[in-house]
């Protein structure tokens, strides 16, 4: 079980007792808004998504997203991580939160700590995140975090910018 811990954040390897609270969050349409996956139905596909996605992506690739703590009182706020994308085989940075943690640089400094924790630890050369052109916030984030636009592509007839950090040499 992977953990990281920041100055208010404490990210973790997702369990089954999680699928609660992200069914919950996932029902917020302002947090699926940006997301292209539109929410999640049912607590049973969260539970699928769960189980076969985040910890499937623990055994297949050794990490994936992470639950995120507010370390101040352990609740659940969100998830952050790396995720192996083998139709492109890129690793891309992902993040989702509660309403009420939005605009406190939390996506910040969560993805700081998965991007170092990908390079430091998983050795990678490169993390891509994908965005769609609207998501403003998403962008502030990312520039925030050196990454440079890396051209587009239409996904299910949608426009996704793609940005791109590489490992820095120093």
């Amino acid at each position: 079980m992977i953990s990281i811990e920041t100055d208010r954040l404490l990210l973790r390897s997702f369990t089954i007792h999680d699928v609660e609270a992200a069914y919950q969050m996932n029902l917020d349409p302002e947090i699926t808004r940006y997301t292209g996956d539109g929410g999640v139905v049912s607590r049973e596909e969260m539970e699928r998504r769960i189980v076969q996605d985040v910890i499937g992506d623990y055994e297949r690739h050794g990490f994936g997203r992470f639950a995120v703590e507010w370390k101040e009182n352990q609740t659940f706020i969100g998830f952050a991580g790396l995720k192996y994308l083998p139709d492109v085989k890129k690793v891309d940075l992902g993040y989702r939160f509660l309403q009420s943690y939005w605009g406190q640089g939390i996506a910040t400094e969560a993805s700081q700590a998965c991007i170092q924790f990908g390079f430091d630890q998983l050795q990678l050369q490169e993390i891509v995140a994908f965005i769609i052109p609207e998501n403003a916030a998403s962008l502030r984030v990312l520039e925030k975090l050196q990454f440079r636009f890396d051209g587009m592509l239409i996904e299910d007839g949608m426009e996704i910018h793609a940005y791109i950090r590489q490992k820095s040499s120093n």
